[in-house]
């Protein structure tokens, strides 16, 4: 469903994303793991085409997405770490108005309470105004909008940063399930938890270059850490 082949991203002599070769099917949870300007976001940014790759292709539903930027937006939606909502406007008025615009049509007020209930936001929320939103709740709305679009693939920006435990817990269920019907999706994360519990694969990125990939369930807690400093040049 996303896959990367020999992408590569340059800014000048600076190599920000080095040949990555990547493939995330549907149903799976790829969390890429890295410090800050390890390439994970230019990864996500490639695959949304927010910005040209200097080489090599990402695929959306196999689709190069530089190709038909427009039409491989059709089958995913980005989650960054700030969720943009209206404030003025309610979970209800913002999830009508982002899936019309998805979807070119509007959904009755059933349909998207429906949708609401399925994401978790208590509806007693619906009606307020998102200014009074936590983050976890804006990112509800949004994986709201998601569902309406009936999207292939999720694309996420470190989702769980400025989450509490319960709502980080939260989210990593939201996306549990979204896999389970099929989604294909790929987060970047700095959480160690986050990636070995909620992932079904992990790619630890260092300098540009995906330099160490594993099943989540083939590594315990303390060895990923172990893992992660040793690459990132640290004593365990």
């Amino acid at each position: 469903m996303l896959e990367a082949i020999g992408l590569t991203k340059r800014y000048g002599e600076h190599l920000a994303l080095d040949a990555l070769d990547l493939r995330v099917e549907p149903g799976e949870i790829y969390c890429l793991l890295g410090a800050n300007g390890a390439g994970k976001t230019t990864t996500i940014n490639l695959f949304l085409n927010f910005i040209q790759p200097t080489a090599g292709t990402a695929r959306v539903n196999g689709t190069d997405v530089a190709a038909d930027p427009l039409g491989t937006k059709q089958h995913v939606a980005y989650i960054p770490e700030q969720v943009s909502l209206y404030g003025a406007l309610s979970g209800l008025e913002n999830l009508r108005y982002f899936s019309a615009l998805a979807l070119d049509r509007q959904l009755p007020r059933e349909r998207l309470l429906e949708l609401l209930v399925q994401v978790g936001l208590d509806l007693k929320a619906a009606d307020r105004r998102v200014a009074t939103y936590s983050k976890g709740m804006r990112q509800k709305v949004w994986i709201a909008v998601a569902l309406a679009k009936d999207v292939k693939a999720l694309l996420l920006d470190e989702p769980t940063s400025g989450l509490d435990p319960h709502a980080a817990n939260e989210f990593s269920q939201l996306l549990t399930r979204a896999s389970q019907a099929g989604v294909a999706i790929l987060t970047t994360t700095h959480d160690l938890f986050h990636a070995r519990h909620t992932g079904t694969r992990i790619g630890i990125m260092k300098r540009g270059r995906l330099v160490d990939g594993m099943a989540s369930g083939a590594i315990s807690d303390v060895d990923l850490q172990r893992l992660y400093l040793a690459h990132m040049g640290a004593q365990a």
